[in-house]
């Protein structure tokens, strides 16, 4: 089965300027994906997706084809990961006169994911009869039976039938959120259902020191913090 890693990185972001190439660890974060991509057995080919003209070139430096330019409003704060992965996978198969089987997007915000990472993802998808696969990881505290909401100054819990006040941690169910790590997809399901789910998905865990998202400055720092323990 061909498989197409694709790494979106725009120029602009919310949080941080010009986030993908922020360093960390003496590094723009784009690059810690760049080489995870390239690490893996998995991945067919691996694409960048950009505007952005220093990013571009980046990407390029260390080996990474960017066969396209990303249109702007592709590019622009409101456009979805469905649409860029969507255009990603038909320009590529476009530009390479081939069809692919499998996309994953590998977004640069997600620095500590490792090739194995995306290996494992891809082979579970390749294995079964799922839709996709995604990156999950477990929740430890606080867990979501524990969550407040403060109306006018009064507290009601979350799940008002599942809260009490002696709830114990260990008598809770296992919960887990999407890390933004990795999100592998059959075309079929991408390009037929414009979906990068699909009607049944799998869950790949990973553990929290690989699953730092970067949205903010302290993110930076806790992701250089697990690198340094590396």
């Amino acid at each position: 089965m061909r498989v197409l890693g694709v790494i979106p990185a725009r120029g602009g972001s919310k949080g941080i300027l010009r986030k993908n190439l922020v360093p960390l660890a003496g590094k723009p974060l784009v690059e810690f994906t760049i080489r995870a991509a390239l690490g893996s057995t998995c991945l067919t080919r691996t694409i960048l997706s950009s505007e952005d003209p220093e990013i571009i070139a980046f990407a390029r430096s260390l080996g990474v084809d960017v066969p396209f330019i990303r249109p702007l409003e592709l590019a622009a704060d409101d456009a979805s990961s469905l649409a860029v992965a969507r255009h990603a996978l038909l320009s590529a198969e476009d530009e390479d006169g081939t069809q692919y089987d499998i996309v994953c997007l590998l977004q640069p915000t997600c620095p500590l994911r490792e090739s194995a990472d995306i290996d494992s993802a891809v082979q579970m998808l390749k294995d079964s009869d799922a839709d996709s696969v995604v990156s999950l990881t477990r929740v430890e505290d606080p867990h979501p039976v524990k969550m407040m909401l403060v109306s006018e100054d009064v507290v009601h819990p979350l799940f008002p039938d599942k809260w009490h006040e002696t709830v114990r941690r260990q008598d809770l169910p296992p919960v887990f959120y999407l890390n933004g790590a990795i999100y592998c997809v059959r075309r079929a399901i991408l390009l037929e259902r414009g979906s990068l789910w699909g009607g049944k998905t799998l869950a790949y865990v990973m553990p929290a020191d690989r699953s730092v998202n970067i949205d903010s400055v302290m993110d930076l720092r806790m992701a250089e913090s697990m690198l340094g323990t590396r």
